[in-house]
């Protein structure tokens, strides 16, 4: 069997941020894929066959494995160049991939995972009751977050420039998992609210929109293009 003709499959948890910046890109770049649900957590044999790192996600694409979510949709970007998501000069790419990293790595470790991971993670996990202290830091801090952002849509159309970039898709796959459980106050910014809205009412948002994790039940305006 010929490796590029292999079905593009990417293992995923539905609610984790990096493993929602992969599926955007892929149905942005209107690549068609198979979804698997790994519980990461449980360790599956196959999972460090698939990436030594036992992370996800992991996307099967061309017959080769990939890893690792910002490794994984620059290489879509380039292999499947349109629409392009990013830009061709190179301090444009640098502001890219600095907003990328800002929310896989300092968003994440003071907003997503402080919240997320007390009020869903360890709920499916069954690792024990929410610490309160920890999400009332993710909420302070996603204020700081909010008020930065606004402060680059002021004067931009995208948040790293005047074209939807892989920016735009991370950042979304953060706030959409924290939109599920109704933990973003959009009234905080216009701006930001309006930017959500245009970038969730892409095409590409539909199978995110239409997720449902058993036993956690999305906020009644999650899948609501205005917000309800």
């Amino acid at each position: 069997m010929n490796n590029n003709t292999q079905t593009t499959r990417l293992y995923h948890s539905m609610l984790s941020p990096f493993c929602r910046k992969v599926r955007l890109v892929l149905a942005e770049k209107k690549i068609e894929v198979e979804l698997v649900e790994e519980r990461y957590w449980e360790n599956p044999p196959d999972l460090k066959r698939r990436n030594p790192a036992g992370k996800l996600p992991v996307l099967r694409h061309r017959g080769n494995m990939l890893a690792e979510s910002q490794a994984i949709v620059e290489y879509l970007d380039e292999t499947v160049p349109e629409p392009a998501l990013m830009p061709k000069a190179p301090l444009e790419r640098h502001e890219v991939r600095r907003l990328c990293a800002w929310f896989d790595d300092k968003f994440n470790d003071e907003v997503t995972q402080p919240i997320l991971g007390e009020r869903v993670w360890k709920k499916i996990m069954r690792s024990g009751y929410p610490d309160s202290r920890a999400v009332k830091g993710g909420l302070r801090a996603i204020k700081e977050h909010i008020d930065y952002l606004s402060m680059l849509l002021d004067s931009r159309r995208w948040l790293a420039g005047n074209a939807i970039s892989l920016a735009d898709f991370t950042a979304a796959a953060h706030f959409s998992c924290l939109d599920y459980i109704s933990d973003v106050d959009w009234d905080r910014s216009e701006a930001l609210r309006d930017w959500y809205a245009t970038i969730k009412s892409r095409p590409a948002f539909r199978s995110v929109l239409a997720d449902q994790v058993p036993g956690i039940h999305p906020a009644p305006h999650y899948a609501e293009l205005d917000f309800g």
